[in-house]
C-alpha cells in the first residue's frame, strides 16, 4: 500500500493570511480597552469630586462644632464658676452671681440689712408683661422670652448679643412713668402692668440693634442713688412686697438718705432657674436721695 504525502504550499489566499486575520483581533481588543478606559475615567473623576466635597463639608462641620463647643463651654463656665460679692452674713456668702457683665455701682454706705449704692447710667431693653402680677409664671415667661429673642438675634441686624445680669422686674409710678431697671431682669408696673428689663452690654453704648418686635423698647437709665437689700430663694409677689416693706421701714430711720417721692420697687434676679434656692441672689431696690444738708 503506497502512502502519498502531499505538502501544501506555505501560501494562503490574501483574505486568509495570518497577518490579516490577527489584525482585526488586535483592533477589536484595542477598541475594547479604549472604550473601557474612556467610560470609566469620568466615573472615577466624579467619585473623587464627590469624596472631596464630602470631606470638605465634614471638615467645615467639625470646625463649626468645635467653635460651638468652645462658645458653649465659655458660657457654662460663667455659670459654673460664679462670682461672690462682699457678704455681710453667712446667707449672702452662700449666694452666687454668674460671671456676666452687670450694672456698675459704688457702695456709699453699709447698714445692717441694706446698703446705699451710687449706680452708674446704663441702657436697657424692656417690655411690658401681661397680667397684673410681676412674678406669675406666664407673665414672667412671656416677658423673658420677648427680651431673650431680641438679645439673641431678633433685631434688624440679626446680631446676637451677650447675656448680662440681673433681670429686673419693677413697678412704675401710678401716673404711668416707667422706672429705671437694674442689672437683673426687671419687672415694672405701669397702670396695673409690670415691666421687665434686660441690661444691655455696655460696649454698644446707645447704638444698639433696632428691635424687630415693637413690644421691645430701648431706654437709657440715668445715674441714681439706690437703697438695696439682698435676699435668697425664689421670688414671688408676696416675698417681693415683704422685702420692700422692710426696706421702706429701715429707710424711715435713716438720717442721711430718704426715699424719693417717686420711688417704686425694683426687683433684680441674678441666677438661672436651675440655681438652688439658698444660692440664688435677689435684690430689692428703691431710689433715694441725700437728706438736705447732708453730703456723700
Amino acid at each position: 500500500m503506497a502512502v502519498v504525502v502531499c505538502f501544501l504550499p506555505h501560501t494562503f489566499p490574501s483574505s486568509l493570511k495570518p497577518s490579516v486575520i490577527a489584525r482585526p483581533r488586535r483592533t477589536v481588543i484595542a477598541r475594547m480597552v479604549s472604550t473601557t478606559t474612556n467610560s470609566s475615567t469620568p466615573s472615577f473623576i466624579d467619585a473623587n469630586l464627590r469624596l472631596s466635597l464630602i470631606l470638605s463639608l465634614l471638615s467645615q462641620a467639625a470646625v463649626e462644632a468645635h467653635r460651638t463647643v468652645q462658645n458653649s463651654s465659655s458660657e457654662i463656665i460663667k455659670y459654673a464658676n460664679p462670682r461672690r460679692g462682699g457678704a455681710r452674713n453667712l446667707g449672702e456668702a452662700l449666694m452666687t452671681v454668674p460671671d456676666l457683665e452687670t450694672i456698675r455701682y459704688r457702695v456709699l454706705r453699709r447698714y445692717e440689712d441694706y446698703e446705699i449704692r451710687e449706680v452708674e447710667s446704663y441702657v436697657v431693653a424692656e417690655t411690658v408683661m401681661p397680667g397684673k402680677r410681676g412674678f406669675d409664671l406666664y407673665g414672667s415667661s412671656q416677658g423673658f422670652n420677648t427680651l431673650a429673642a431680641y438679645l439673641f438675634g431678633k433685631n434688624k441686624k440679626r446680631e446676637e448679643m451677650e447675656m448680662t445680669t440681673p433681670v429686673v422686674v419693677s413697678r412704675s409710678q401710678a401716673d404711668g412713668e416707667k422706672m429705671e431697671m437694674t442689672t437683673p431682669v426687671t419687672s415694672q408696673q405701669t397702670a396695673s402692668q409690670w415691666q421687665m428689663s434686660f441690661v444691655m452690654p455696655s460696649k454698644y453704648g446707645d447704638v444698639l440693634p433696632i428691635p424687630v418686635d415693637d413690644a421691645v423698647k430701648i431706654r437709657r437709665i440715668p445715674a441714681r442713688i439706690m437703697a438695696v437689700t439682698v435676699f435668697s430663694g425664689f421670688v414671688t409677689d408676696e416675698i417681693a412686697r415683704k422685702q420692700e416693706c422692710k426696706l421702706r421701714d429701715a429707710l424711715k430711720r435713716n438720717n442721711e438718705f430718704q426715699l424719693k417721692d417717686s420711688a417704686e420697687v425694683e426687683v433684680a434676679q441674678f441666677n438661672p432657674p436651675f440655681t438652688p434656692p439658698f444660692m440664688r441672689r435677689n435684690e430689692v431696690a428703691l431710689e433715694v436721695q441725700l437728706v438736705e444738708g447732708r453730703q456723700i
